[in-house]
């Protein structure tokens, strides 16, 4: 995988506990039933999850939040996902054929999580709807190219039963802007029962781990992170570079953060963000959100 999201040493040397093979065992009956999106329901959210490493899918409580968060919602109709680990310009989509391999795009961990599968349905009709929504220019689909670790590793736990279409976009850029504005493009789709996922990581640092006393900056740029959504203040979220204190120690680079910028976007109101998740784990913030 990119460096991004190697674990500790510790967490790639151990065993998997198989916790998410007990989540399955628990909850799939619930995801089977999960009621499914109407128009009722008006314009599901936009999300954006702190996806995690593979050994996450074997973090119970980890496991717990992003199911419990996903069955407060009805169930998408399908679900488009913009994760840290695709940028491909112009914007792209993955192969939408039912149970296209996932893009195991990790090393250094145990050899399970490469055989997991998640296969998810044909998401054909989503592509389609896709590509007549991004414009004139043709929308390439890598055929062969599956959802990446992060996308399927928070769908896994948060659709566990595999039956959602899904569709990954890639990032046509890192620049904050590209995104507000990619998410503002996707931002119909919420109307027609379909979910919008950013997948990043609300920090994302490895000097922590060797300096835990720059949990400091983390935990800083969290909190600015935080007041600057309720503010709705996209100005200053987009020249987080600038603006957000710790920023250099908690995104180094930008692939991590920018999936935000894609949900908030995709908001029809930037200040209606809700945290659906809200910890630190070794140093970094996990913070998902909601927002409508």
């Amino acid at each position: 995988m990119t460096g991004a999201d190697r674990s500790t040493s510790h967490s790639r040397s151990q065993t998997p506990a198989g916790a998410y093979d007990d989540h399955l065992a628990r909850v799939l009956p619930r995801a089977r039933e999960q009621r499914v999106w109407t128009p009722a329901d008006g314009p599901l959210p936009s999300l954006f999850v702190s996806h995690g490493a593979p050994f996450t899918l074997d973090d119970p409580r980890w496991l717990g939040d992003l199911f419990d968060w996903a069955q407060a919602m009805p169930k998408p109709r399908a679900i488009v996902v913009v994760s840290a680990h695709w940028e491909q310009a112009p914007v792209a989509i993955s192969g939408a054929a039912a149970a296209t391999p996932l893009y195991y795009d990790f090393s250094g961990f145990h050899p399970r999580y490469k055989t997991l599968p998640y296969a998810t349905p044909d998401a054909t009709d989503l592509a389609r709807r896709l590509t007549g929504l991004l414009g004139r220019t043709p929308v390439h689909e890598f055929t062969d190219r599956g959802l990446d670790h992060g996308a399927f590793i928070p769908l896994m736990a948060m659709y566990p039963a595999a039956d959602v279409p899904v569709v990954q976009l890639s990032m046509p850029s890192l620049d904050p802007g590209a995104l507000l504005g990619l998410g503002a493009r996707l931002r119909p789709l919420r109307d027609e029962g379909i979910l919008v996922l950013g997948s990043g990581f609300m920090t994302h640092s490895f000097a922590v781990f060797r300096r835990p006393e720059l949990a400091i900056d983390t935990a800083a740029f969290d909190e600015w992170a935080v007041d600057a959504l309720v503010r709705a203040d996209v100005d200053a979220l987009a020249d987080y570079r600038a603006k957000a204190p710790g920023a250099a120690i908690a995104h180094p680079t930008a692939e991590h953060f920018v999936p935000l910028l894609l949900s908030v976007g995709a908001a029809d109101d930037p200040g209606s963000a809700v945290s659906a998740i809200d910890r630190m784990v070794m140093g970094n913030s996990t913070r998902s959100v909601q927002l409508t």
